[in-house]
């Protein structure tokens, strides 16, 4: 496995509460859409994220992709759910309720059929924003839980689209998938997927990769389920984004 080099990036001082998006929301290919990072930016990151949504860790990711390593990137978080993400107080489900609730989501708003559909048109509009208007130069794709499956499938043999691929502790984790995978990926993973799902999927890619497992972090940690608050958490967030950044920057 290869990937990332020594740190290339420079990560700002994590913010654990009451953090201030510095980017905007835009209406893209009909859905709100935060936008984040330089106007001048020549590629474009698309993140996927989990199933709750909008949330301030996430939104906190997504600006430190844009701006914190040697390459720059305007980057695209569209609402998929179109303001109903799932409930977080769902996860992990404790009751029967939560359980019924969560499976619903994942076979409604969630179902990764409705979101691939609308990726192109998200892509295409966005491409607007590029310097000069035409296009950026590349696009990479990451995602978090659900939107790592979402990741994986835009990767595939189909995709004409991405350079690049990241995947931060992914749901739904099939080690058929990465045999379809065209582009370079990362996997980061946490203690609470299977491990032998993460090996398995390792050894079917190939294309150039980077996997990693943070052993001591839970599902979530680099989105809207990391305790900030955490010194051990937040070390580990911002060393999650280092490594997709590495890689990103090698790849894309």
């Amino acid at each position: 496995m290869s990937g990332v080099s020594k740190a290339c990036c420079t990560i700002p001082p994590i913010i654990a509460k009451d953090y201030q998006p510095k980017g905007e929301y835009k209406t893209i290919n009909g859905l709100k859409t935060y936008v984040t990072g330089p106007a001048d930016a020549t590629k474009a990151i698309l993140v996927i994220y989990d199933i709750f949504g909008f949330f301030p860790q996430t939104l906190q990711g997504a600006d430190i992709l844009s701006s914190s390593s040697s390459q720059k990137y305007r980057v695209f978080i569209p609402d998929f759910f179109e303001g109903e993400p799932a409930d977080i107080t769902w996860f992990p489900p404790k009751t029967d309720e939560h359980k019924a609730k969560l499976g619903n989501f994942f076979n409604t708003k969630a179902a990764p059929p409705a979101t691939l559909s609308k990726i192109p048109g998200v892509v295409s509009e966005a491409n607007r924003l590029a310097p000069g208007g035409s296009k950026f130069e590349s696009w990479s794709i990451l995602g978090y839980c659900w939107g790592g499956k979402i990741t994986v499938l835009s990767a595939g043999e189909q995709n004409t689209t991405f350079k690049a691929a990241v995947q931060c502790h992914p749901a739904m984790l099939d080690p058929k998938d990465a045999l379809g995978v065209s582009v370079p990926m990362a996997l980061l993973a946490s203690k609470d997927e299977k491990p032998e799902d993460v090996s398995a999927f390792a050894a079917n890619l190939n294309v150039p990769n980077y996997v990693e497992t943070f052993p001591d972090q839970i599902h979530g940690w680099m989105a809207a389920r990391s305790n900030l608050e955490d010194e051990k958490v937040r070390k580990e967030y911002e060393r999650g984004y280092r490594t997709a950044l590495d890689f990103l920057q090698k790849h894309a």
